[in-house]
């Protein structure tokens, strides 16, 4: 069987790989937008649309020639289409839709947070399904009830800002730069993560399966001020305040992230957790997470670092679509919200 081309356009990342039915990685290619969303301190969505609309046509022609193939040697074409932002959505469905007409090739969808699961899949050398799936990311903080890779039930997501989102805003509270994870993951080696005492929404509630990130997000601003509102003065830090409040911060959502999981497992009754999303490549996530399944004998599957952040090998989970008989007519349409794909 010859390889599918996959698209991958869901946020600020323009990304595209050539990957064949075995899994093997032909190609990938990722255009990260980074350095036109910094100076914002998070992705702006006009400007990702536009920069996706620039990215598309170069990025699917330099996966194709890292493969060493042309459009006519590929089976079909891959795009993701539900969730993420509604330009940029658009932008790669229609590239994948015309490519489809151009070369007369089938089209599929790819679900974004199914693929972040199936990344676990990419990476392991066995079946990883029956699991409780986790995505961790800037969009996303949802537990899931996996059966399969199409077969994924929703226990429950954050209320208000999900955790990458909350890394972003709390750097950019303490002059870090964008993105907020890999910044703050610096900047707190040097921290005391016992030095402030900041929330744990649902920690403790174990019959709850969400998360909450804004009160925490608040409470390290009120912190910084060290006033009460409405009069809030943000005061000029130095290196060992910013240390300790970002070791703080993390140590509050590694907390609760590996706490809920662990609470799901238990609930639930599934043999492993698998977990994908930028937020996944946070080294004392990690490690936490490690060590806590290690100890309660949970297997755990993380996606590697190169697989957490948006990219399109993952979207290799079309193979399952394409198996199944799912495919996708030219009427395809983009959904910013999740949707279910069955």
């Amino acid at each position: 069987m010859r390889p599918l081309l996959i698209i991958e356009s869901t946020c600020d990342e323009t990304a595209v790989a050539v990957v064949d039915e075995r899994h093997q990685v032909l190609s990938s290619v990722v255009a990260s937008q980074e350095a036109l969303h910094e100076r914002f301190g998070g992705v702006v969505p006009e400007i990702a649309a536009r920069a996706h609309l620039e990215r598309m046509l170069p990025t699917i022609d330099q996966a194709l020639e890292q493969a060493g193939l042309e459009l006519s040697e590929i089976s079909g074409i891959a795009v993701a289409n539900t969730p993420g932002l509604a330009g940029s959505l658009l932008v790669g469905v229609a590239a994948a839709k015309a490519l489809c007409v151009a070369f007369d090739l089938p089209l599929l969808a790819v679900n974004h947070l199914q693929a972040h699961i199936y990344a676990c899949q990419l990476t392991s050398e066995r079946n990883v399904f029956p699991c409780i799936g986790f995505i961790v990311s800037g969009g996303h903080t949802n537990l899931y009830r996996c059966e399969s890779p199409l077969d994924f039930t929703l226990l429950g997501s954050t209320i208000d800002d999900a955790a990458g989102e909350a890394f972003d805003k709390v750097a950019s509270m303490l002059g870090l730069t964008y993105p907020g994870g890999p910044s703050i993951q610096k900047a707190a080696e040097n921290g005391d993560p016992k030095k402030y005492s900041f929330p744990r929404s649902f920690l403790h509630q174990p019959d709850r399966m969400e998360f909450s990130f804004s009160g925490l997000k608040t409470a390290v601003r009120y912190q910084i001020s060290r006033t009460e509102p409405p009069h809030i003065a943000i005061q000029n830090l130095n290196s060992q305040e910013i240390a300790d409040l970002a070791a703080s911060f993390q140590a509050a959502v590694v907390e609760v992230l590996v706490g809920k999981v662990l609470q799901a497992v238990e609930k639930y009754q599934l043999p492993r957790i698998c977990v994908g999303g930028g937020v996944a490549a946070n080294r004392a996530f990690r490690e936490r997470l490690t060590n806590q399944c290690q100890k309660k004998n949970v297997e755990l599957v993380i996606a590697p670092n190169s697989l957490c952040t948006d990219n399109a090998v993952m979207g290799a989970i079309a193979w399952e679509r394409w198996r199944a008989g799912l495919f996708e007519s030219l009427d395809l349409d983009a959904y910013p919200g999740l949707v279910r794909q069955d």
